[in-house]
C-alpha cells in the first residue's frame, strides 16, 4: 500500500483553500462608486438649468439652450467640472460640440466617437485643457450626459 506523502497533502489543501476562497460570497464594495456615479448621472440628466453661469473659459463655445441644459457644477482641486444634458444622442451632441470647439479655435487633442455609447473630446485653448465627455447614460437615446471638465493648461 502507498503511503501518501504530508507535504503534498497540505499543497492540495492549500491550493484547494485559495482557489475556493477566491469563488462567490462577494461583497458589495466594487458597486459604491458604481453607485454614486450613477446617482450623479441621475442628477445630471434630471436636474434644472443651473441659474449660474458654468464655469468654463470665455470664449467657449456656447450651445444653444434648447439643445444643452448644463446642470450642476463643482471644483475638483484645481479642475472645473460642468455636467448636464445634451437633447439628442451621442452622435448628434459629439458633432455639435466637435463643430463649435473648432469654431472658437480651440486645439482639437483627442477626439472619439462610440456612438451610441460615449465619446471624448479632450481640448485646449484660453491657457486651459479639458475634455467634453458624452454618455448615453441618461435613460433615453435622445438625451445624452454631458460631462466637462477643464483646468489651467
Amino acid at each position: 500500500m502507498r503511503r501518501f506523502r504530508p507535504t503534498l497533502l497540505l499543497l492540495v489543501l492549500g491550493l484547494s483553500a485559495v482557489v475556493l476562497g477566491g469563488c462567490g460570497g462577494g461583497s458589495d464594495k466594487g458597486n459604491s462608486d458604481t453607485d454614486a456615479l450613477s446617482g450623479t448621472v441621475h442628477a445630471a440628466c434630471n436636474g434644472s438649468r443651473m441659474s449660474a453661469e458654468p464655469k468654463l473659459p470665455a470664449s467657449f463655445p456656447q450651445i444653444e439652450e434648447d439643445k444643452v441644459v448644463y446642470t450642476k457644477q463643482s471644483t475638483n482641486g484645481p479642475t472645473e467640472v460642468v455636467e448636464g444634458y445634451f437633447n439628442g444622442d451621442v452622435q448628434e451632441a459629439h458633432d455639435e460640440y466637435l463643430k463649435e470647439l473648432q469654431g472658437a479655435q480651440y486645439k482639437i487633442l483627442f477626439n472619439e466617437v462610440e456612438a451610441p455609447n460615449d465619446s471624448e473630446i479632450s481640448w485646449s485653448g484660453e491657457g486651459r485643457t479639458g475634455q467634453v465627455a458624452l454618455r448615453n447614460e441618461c435613460g433615453s437615446s435622445d438625451k445624452t450626459y454631458v460631462h466637462i471638465t477643464n483646468r489651467a493648461a
